[in-house]
């Protein structure tokens, strides 16, 4: 049995608060909540303009879309390292394995949402 789209947006959603709950919990320490929740948040943005664009791209182009997508998630992880998170003062080992983390697993998921 195949999964509907709304079952995999559950799913994925379920995994994302899964995944931060996790997160939080490893990375405790002060300021490390904070560098994990401006981690979500970058992600949440990235995210949502990532899968905006595949899902315009036309059927033919969705497989470019979804490259400029990681390449966009992949851009983001290097800006984020080298600009924001030592001028923010977040802990650089939470903001970025949580930041890489995010986009793991929401891009894993994008993948499952585009081929439904």
């Amino acid at each position: 049995m195949k999964a509907t789209p709304r079952q995999l947006k559950v799913f994925g959603a379920v995994g994302v608060v899964a995944l931060l709950v996790v997160l939080l919990a490893v990375f405790h320490g002060p300021g490390e909540t904070r560098a994990v929740l401006v981690s979500a948040g970058v992600a949440l943005l990235v995210q949502a303009v990532s899968f905006t664009l595949a899902r315009l791209a036309a059927r033919g182009n969705v497989f470019k879309a979804w490259g400029v997508g990681a390449a966009l998630r992949l851009i983001t992880l290097v800006l984020y390292a080298l600009v924001l998170v030592r001028p923010l003062g977040l802990p650089p080992v939470a903001a970025l394995i949580s930041l890489a983390s995010l986009f793991f697993v929401t891009t894993v998921l994008e993948s499952l949402l585009l081929s439904s």
